[in-house]
């Protein structure tokens, strides 16, 4: 009966353990559609806009650093990381190039598209820290973490946007 009851356990932490694995997959795909999202946004952004294109570089560097932490819980864990972006990025990046071909490359055309990119990534993480993926202490620690540095970034690239919408 012992065995049969440490089998069991075995068995449900080896889930959890999947699971954890699976939703770090996620958000490491969630950071490498941000870092070419905003990487195509600093080469569609004019040469005049300095500030945009720091807060864009910005976010590319601070997905990239998440995105390690990502990979160093993935690999503690003993899982393969992801090496992908996701199908929606994919469409988003699409979907931006169709309509910067229709709006231009304006400042709140751009950051109405990072706004949107910023909405997706705020969305995965507040799944992954969701109560059913029962994260390990350690783990929902790095990933609060950085759910609330990206917060910041979505703050101040809504900022930037509400500012240009107000200058019409």
């Amino acid at each position: 009966m012992i065995f049969k009851i440490k089998k069991t356990h075995l068995k449900s932490s080896v889930m959890e353990k999947n699971k954890t694995i699976e939703v770090l997959n996620d958000l490491i795909r969630i950071n490498n559609d941000r870092v070419e999202g905003y990487e195509k946004a600093v080469r569609e952004t004019k040469e005049e806009d300095g500030d945009l294109r720091n807060t864009f570089n910005r976010c590319v560097e601070e997905s990239r650093r998440y995105k390690q932490e990502l990979l160093d819980q993935v690999r503690k864990l003993g899982g393969e990381p992801a090496s992908y972006t996701t199908q929606p990025g994919k469409i988003y990046r699409v979907w931006m190039d169709v309509k910067s071909s229709f709006t231009g490359h304006g400042r709140q055309s751009i950051l109405e598209l990072c706004e949107y990119g910023e909405d997706a990534a705020k969305r995965a993480y507040e799944k992954a820290l969701d109560a059913d993926n029962n994260l390990p202490p350690d783990v929902r620690s790095v990933v609060k973490q950085e759910m609330d540095t990206l917060r910041n970034s979505h703050d101040a690239i809504k900022h930037y946007r509400d500012m240009e919408r107000n200058k019409d």
